[in-house]
C-alpha cells in the first residue's frame, strides 16, 4: 500500500469575493444593520442568562479514592444518610446487607 500526497481545499473563494469578516466590516462602515442583532435584542438575552451564570455550583474538592467532600455528606443528610459501601465481615459483600433469616 502506498499512500499519495493530496491536498484539500476547505474554503474557496474568488478574488472578487469578499471574506465574511470584511463584508461584516464594510456593513457596519456604511451603518446597514442587517447582519448585527438589536440592542433590546441582545439586553433581553442576557436578563435571561445571566442568573444562571451566577448561579454556579460550588466544587468542593476531596483526595483521591474517598467517597467525596464532607459538604455531601450535608446533601444526602436528609434522606437518611449514606449507606455504607465497606464489604460485611460475614459476607464479604459489600453495601447494605439483606437481614439474615433466623431458623
Amino acid at each position: 500500500m502506498r499512500g499519495e500526497e493530496v491536498e484539500l481545499v476547505a474554503v474557496h473563494q474568488s478574488a472578487d469575493e469578499m471574506a465574511p469578516y470584511e463584508r461584516l466590516l464594510r456593513d457596519a462602515m456604511r451603518g446597514d444593520g442587517t447582519l448585527f442583532v438589536r440592542e433590546d435584542s441582545v439586553e433581553e438575552q442576557w436578563r435571561i442568562v445571566d442568573p444562571v451564570l451566577g448561579n454556579v455550583t460550588p466544587v468542593h474538592e476531596y483526595a483521591p479514592n474517598t467517597w467525596g467532600p464532607p459538604e455531601a455528606d450535608k446533601i444526602i443528610a436528609g434522606d437518611g444518610g449514606w449507606l455504607s459501601p465497606e464489604p460485611s465481615v460475614s459476607s464479604g459483600a459489600a453495601g447494605p446487607q439483606p437481614a439474615k433469616e433466623e431458623s
